[in-house]
Parts: structure tokens; sequence; C-alpha cells
């Protein structure tokens, strides 16, 4: 039996994860250092780069034949 091979990710997908990771290692740092302004915008990057990613998820699953 052949099992089809799994996509490969775009380079948008995988700058998009690489950016929320980043975000959220920057937010959990300053927190530690007691910056709270920069922990608060770090947090504020990583729920923004969460939210498009969820909307490139949901605009993916519109688009016919699953195609961008």
């Amino acid at each position: 039996m052949d099992q089809p091979t799994p996509a490969k990710p775009s380079l948008q997908d995988l700058l998009l994860r690489a950016l929320r990771i980043a975000a959220s290692t920057v937010a959990v740092v300053e927190l530690l250092r007691n910056n709270w302004t920069g922990a608060a915008l770090a947090a504020m990057a990583w729920l923004l780069f969460t939210q498009v990613e969820r909307l490139r998820g949901s605009a993916d699953e519109d688009s016919p034949n699953g195609t961008r």
C-alpha cells in the first residue's frame, strides 16, 4: 500500500511559525527579567501571529480543492 506523502509547508508557514515561537520566547524571557512592557508587547505579537495563522488556515479550507 502506498502511503501519500504529506505536503511540505510553504515558506510563509515556516516563517510565521518561527515568528510565533520567537515572540512567545521573548515574552517569557521579558517576564523573567521583570520587564512588563516588553513582555506585554511580545505577548501581543504572539497573539497577532497566532490569529494570522488561524485565519490563513480557515482561508485554505474555504478555497476550492484546498489550493492557495
